[in-house]
């Protein structure tokens, strides 16, 4: 049983702020402002505004089920660093797709009880935790923030529990257009991901792509063919992260290739453009 609930709702630059405000009060919430730098600066700032002990982090288009937030501290309680959850996508070929795309590198370890991932709209970790481990905000956008933020978590030594019982809806008000961008926007992250810093991440093995495709047409055909085009969607924005790193360089007094135009804005006080 959780003894006291802080609820705290991260506006991250939303245009409906007199809808935001009316809602934040029926809920007897505590709302804090942005000026929309993406989910990880959002999350940071509502964690470390937070009071409590214990996390739990979820988004504006998820409905969690009774005791959800109980059955996370739980598992936290009983010595977990960090807890995901069940997440069930809403209704539609869309939203089923997407939640396939979204859960498709999360793998179990041998015992069943521990995952290395898990999607940050449900998902938990203790105060302390957090605090040596925060969102990396240099991610403008949703796609790929979650993931390096997990693979810190676990190279830490830190455990992410699995909790089936805490779970929730993902309800997402997606259009074709709207899921091909999401994807692409997934791709931007994902090139992100895997190329960023001193170390580059392989891709995934051609198993891992053949086994998600197979995952969306064991829920219908017509998810089946979404996953694909979400995959298409996926290397499209890979392709375009790759170049607008490229196109963003900037050159060093010697001539040689020193960091991207984002990193010399924020070495001359600048806010970057996203």
């Amino acid at each position: 049983m959780v003894d006291e609930l802080e609820v705290l709702v991260v506006d991250d630059g939303s245009e409906s702020l007199t809808e935001v405000s009316s809602a934040v009060d029926r809920h007897r919430a505590t709302l804090i402002r942005r000026n929309g730098d993406g989910p990880a600066a959002a999350r940071n700032t509502g964690a470390r505004a937070a009071r409590g002990s214990y996390l739990c982090f979820t988004d504006d288009d998820c409905a969690p089920e009774a005791e959800w937030v109980e059955r996370l501290v739980d598992a936290l309680r009983r010595g977990a660093d960090a807890a995901a959850g069940t997440t069930i996508a809403g209704a539609g070929a869309l939203a089923e797709a997407s939640e396939i795309v979204a859960r498709a590198p999360v793998r179990a370890t041998p015992d069943g009880t521990n995952v290395t991932f898990s999607p940050s709209n449900n998902l938990a970790c203790t105060k302390a935790v957090f605090d040596a481990t925060p969102f990396d905000e240099s991610y403008p956008s949703a796609g790929g923030e979650d993931r390096e933020w997990c693979e810190r978590l676990i190279a830490s030594g830190h455990s992410l529990r699995f909790v089936p019982a805490a779970r929730l809806v993902h309800h997402q008000e997606l259009t074709p257009r709207g899921f091909l961008r999401q994807q692409a926007r997934y791709g931007e992250g994902a090139f992100r991901f895997r190329r960023r810093g001193a170390v580059s991440r392989p891709l995934e093995t051609p198993r891992f792509y053949l086994a998600l495709v197979q995952r969306g047409f064991e829920r219908g055909f017509v998810v089946g063919l979404l996953v694909c085009a979400a995959q298409g969607a996926t290397a499209v924005g890979f392709v375009r992260g790759w170049m607008k790193r490229g196109h963003r360089l900037v050159m060093s007094e010697n001539g040689a290739p020193a960091r991207s135009a984002r990193d010399s804005q924020r070495q001359q006080g600048q806010r970057p453009r996203t």
